[in-house]
């Protein structure tokens, strides 16, 4: 193969993951769209969930296909964290406000508000980590990945468009919203389920969810069983936190001596001032 094809075909693979990036800021973009024009239905607030739902679908394999290809970079990085933020922060904030709470006027605003503000300190919070060579990701998020909160509240969404019903409790639905922000800036630890091997175990576990979703979409609806497995993952993570509780307590008091130990390491270095119009965050 010539060399400049081999070039041309390395940009190729360079533009591809972030093709799947740009395809999730457009689902999200196109359900903010949707939700702002006009008077807003049942089926608008269907479609909006499901545009979603596909941003979740184009981000989830941005980053597979990135490492397929040996492609990950910085630049990829930084862009996927800005595009979970419009598809998984504002687009499925604004949908909740529309949706469920709405009726509580100014309060309903904030609590929508505090949702994809929470979503963009969860994702700062995991690219300083990750620039700090964090290795803590490779078996555990720390904190609720904030597609997954946006999932519950598109499951939500779905499932209640399913259900042909008009009532919203507007109460309940503020509450849910508080919780998934909360924990997306938690410490709680939820599995990523990178280190699960093909065992004869983890395949069996798997075949057994997949069938109860399978059971309860054909005896229920499709909707309900997204519902409960996002329900599933969030209730594992906090049953996962109460049980451990003692350990990763003890885990993160160790972590934290080891910060300090490095910062008394750097106290004899000499550190460059600032400029007296720099601002200095902590």
């Amino acid at each position: 193969m010539p060399e400049h094809s081999r070039t041309n075909l390395r940009k190729l693979l360079f533009v591809l993951p972030n093709l799947f990036t740009v395809s999730s800021i457009f689902c999200g973009f196109y359900a903010i769209v949707v939700l702002s024009i006009g008077e807003v239905s049942s089926e608008d607030f269907f479609k909006a969930a499901v545009l979603i739902f596909f941003a979740t679908f184009f981000d989830t394999f941005d980053g597979r296909v990135a490492r397929m290809t040996k492609t990950q970079t910085e630049f990829g990085r930084q862009l996927d964290s800005l595009a979970d933020v419009i598809s998984f922060g504002v687009a499925p904030g604004l949908l909740v406000f529309k949706w469920g709470l709405s009726t509580l006027d100014l309060l309903g605003l904030i609590i929508a508000f505090i949702f994809p503000v929470c979503a963009a300190l969860r994702l700062a919070r995991f690219n300083v980590i990750s620039i700090r060579g964090g290795t803590d990701a490779s078996k555990f998020f720390t904190g609720l990945p904030v597609p997954l909160a946006a999932g519950m509240v598109v499951s939500i969404v779905i499932a209640h468009n399913r259900a042909a019903t008009e009532i919203v409790h507007a109460g309940w639905v503020g509450v849910l919203v508080l919780a998934l922000s909360a924990l997306m800036v938690s410490n709680v630890k939820y599995r990523t389920f990178k280190d699960v091997g093909f065992s004869p175990r983890n395949v069996a576990v798997f075949l057994v969810v997949l069938a109860a979703g399978l059971i309860l979409a054909i005896q229920v609806r499709a909707s309900f069983a997204l519902l409960a497995y996002f329900s599933g993952y969030i209730a594992l993570g906090i049953l996962e936190e109460i049980v451990f509780f003692k350990r990763r307590r003890q885990e993160r008091i160790t972590a934290g001596d080891g910060v300090a130990a490095i910062v008394e390491d750097t106290d004899d270095e000499e550190i460059m001032p600032a400029e007296e119009d720099e601002e200095v965050w902590p």
